[in-house]
């Protein structure tokens, strides 16, 4: 027996229990290794006018013998010659395939498609086999060789019995385990299951021996209560489809084949909203198909939703879901992503350089939202509902970057129109302003209906402003990160200064406020804390009062937060704003003339709770209340 020529023993068990984290791969690399010998021997026919092979020849086939409990991969390609195989097997981490490919750079055209790089792919076969053999004939050669190891120590060669060019390599699969049941690679479902997943797009047909139940002939002299009769019969089926449907242009594909592509691979009951093809070519060439769901799966904001296109490199699947292609806000888009220009790891599950990969990352992107905004200009009913699924992840990614995606994403955003009542852009927003308008004002609350009635909103739309009514959770922290669109600052019109007033109004409500500065003293100490300050309202027009904010927090995110990390219950600073205008003031006012304290402080409270009603806030003490409200009518 031959040693491994580099460290073996410790690089080998790197190479079978470290590098690979999915023992299933094994088959995936064999058959990537079986289709660049293949591809070696069509080179060579291109160039060499000695050598001629039919494409029909070119192929590779993976059978199993339960009973001997192998598994057998061979291929119709070049072969190895004795010299050949101490080369690429005798040491570890040489690739022949690397090899090819950098003697060929110049010469190796669409028709050649070197899978393999790195040259340790071929020893994932002992991380399910605890012995493999290796028969092969190099093309035009007169004899055959036979590689043995047992993956441990070293290796032996001798002269094999191979009576035709190619590779044969057979895998005697380890004893099961409590732990691991190899057993279960020694099926026909199992192989055909593994070679559609990660090889179903090699270009050369892989075909296995299956078993088919047909339907015998009916005999002449059966009687009316025969019964059919099935017989199993073995044929050699070609397992892999070969062309990728992202390989081909758009012009040659129709809806049809790219929906059921879609529905299969992605296992979605319904038709993709749309549908994105691209074919890259240049210093970073790469095909892409991208689907945009109709609509949204059942765990899309759940923890266990894990977003990611499946990447392919030169036809095999490398990863299901390669998460660095997509941001988060875009984490609904599936499909695929094929390159041949991205520099793997050994394993070729995980990537060396992640530069190559956010290259592409940052073109889909741009992509995905060129397409939204078309169908938002060209199909805007389509956008609606398409939003109404997806848009909370776009505006949380404003809201999750600090407002630093917002050039980005904020042209997708859409919110409700009190005056228009229907869903608008920010931009169709500013097309109606009032020209005079100097902020986009927007409500926070449960639903459409419930900010419509609201008095704040009401005053806004009383002075000519068109107000947003935000029912998501995420719309206020998104809003707040933006802060402005087109320089416009954006406003709630339950926060603070909403600078609405004429100059008249500001003087006007700074004399109320000097001329009875005791009764909102008197108010603000009967509400013990409740509220930072009691104020005149400039915006109200109808309702006796209303409770706003000052400060970063808004009643609605207190709402929603409810509790700190503390335990502590998250407060915003509260203001009660009193309507000058309205009949209620006058009484406050003269309760306070009168020195009417209890009656003040009685008001007071009912009025804030109110106010707090009409937020859909909680009260903190409904009985008192109750109670309040009870002996006015005594």
């Amino acid at each position: 027996m031959k040693q491994f020529k580099t460290e073996s023993k410790k690089l080998l068990d790197l190479m079978i229990n470290s590098i690979y984290t999915n023992r299933e791969i094994f088959l995936r690399e064999l058959i990537s290794n079986a289709s660049d010998a293949v591809d070696k021997l069509y080179f060579k026919s291109l160039t060499d006018s000695s050598i001629t092979v039919s494409k029909d020849d070119l192929f590779i086939t993976v059978s199993f013998d339960r009973d001997e409990r192998t598994i057998t991969v061979e291929d119709s390609g070049i072969g190895m010659t004795k010299a050949e195989l101490e080369e690429n097997l005798g040491t570890i981490a040489h690739s022949g395939s690397q090899q090819f490919k950098a003697e060929n750079e110049e010469q190796q055209g669409k028709d050649v498609d070197i899978i393999g790089q790195f040259g340790v792919g071929f020893y994932s076969a002992f991380m399910v086999a605890k012995k493999v053999t290796v028969n092969t004939r190099a093309w035009g050669a007169d004899e055959s060789w036979s590689w043995t190891s047992d993956g441990i120590e070293g290796y032996s060669i001798k002269k094999g019995k191979k009576e035709t060019h190619g590779t044969q390599i057979v895998l005697e699969l380890k004893d099961n385990t409590e732990e691991e049941d190899f057993d279960l690679f020694l099926s026909e479902p199992q192989l055909k299951s593994l070679i559609k997943r990660y090889s179903n797009y090699v270009r050369y047909p892989i075909k296995m021996e299956c078993q088919k139940s047909v339907e015998m002939p009916k005999p002449e002299d059966a009687g009316d209560d025969y019964q059919p009769q099935y017989e199993t019969v073995t044929e050699v089926e070609t397992i892999n489809s070969m062309i990728p449907i992202w390989k081909r242009r758009k012009s040659e594909v129709s809806q049809e084949e790219y929906d059921e592509f879609y529905k299969s691979d992605f296992h979605d009951y319904a038709n993709p909203l749309r549908t994105i093809s691209i074919h890259a070519e240049g210093t970073l060439a790469y095909d892409a198909l991208l689907f945009i769901p109709s609509h949204a799966p059942y765990d899309l904001y759940s923890k266990d939703y894990k977003k990611g296109l499946a990447l392919y490199t030169s036809n095999v699947l490398i990863m299901e879901k390669c998460e660095e292609l997509l941001p988060d806000y875009f984490n609904f888009v599936r499909g695929v992503v094929d390159s041949q220009d991205l520099t793997l790891n050994i394993s070729r599950e995980t990537l060396q350089h992640n530069g190559q990969l956010r290259a592409i990352a940052q073109k889909l992107e741009k992509k995905i939202k060129s397409d939204l905004l078309k169908m938002l200009e060209d199909d805007r009913e389509a956008y609606e509902n398409f939003f109404k699924d997806f848009g909370r992840g776009i505006k949380y990614g404003i809201y999750s970057s600090y407002g630093m995606d917002a050039d980005k994403l904020s042209d997708l955003l859409l919110f409700y129109s009190a005056t228009e009542k229907k869903m608008v852009t920010l931009a169709e927003y500013l097309e109606k302003a009032a020209e005079d308008q100097k902020s986009i004002f927007y409500a926070v609350g449960e639903s459409v209906d419930r900010l419509a009635k609201m008095p704040i909103v009401k005053s806004v739309m009383n002075k000519g402003y068109d107000v947003l009514l935000c029912t998501e959770d995420v719309d206020e922290f998104c809003l707040m990160a933006m802060n402005s669109f087109d320089e416009r600052p954006l406003k709630n019109v339950a926060g603070g200064d909403l600078d609405l007033e004429t100059e008249d109004e500001k003087e006007a409500a700074e004399a109320i406020t000097k001329e009875n500065e005791s009764l909102f003293t008197a108010m603000a100490e009967a509400l013990d804390g409740a509220v930072k300050r009691v104020a005149v309202s400039t915006r109200l027009s109808e309702t006796p009062a209303a409770v706003t904010t000052e400060g970063p927090i808004s009643l609605e995110m207190e709402r929603m937060m409810a509790m700190g990390p503390d335990g502590e219950r998250i407060k915003a600073d509260r203001v009660l704003e009193l309507n000058p205008q309205h009949p209620i003031f006058e009484v406050l006012k003269k309760a306070q003339e009168a020195g009417d304290s209890e009656k003040v402080s009685l008001y007071s409270t009912i009025l804030y709770n109110q106010a707090l009603i009409v937020e859909n806030m909680p009260i903190d003490d409904p009985v008192a209340y109750a109670q309040a409200v009870t002996s006015l009518m005594e």
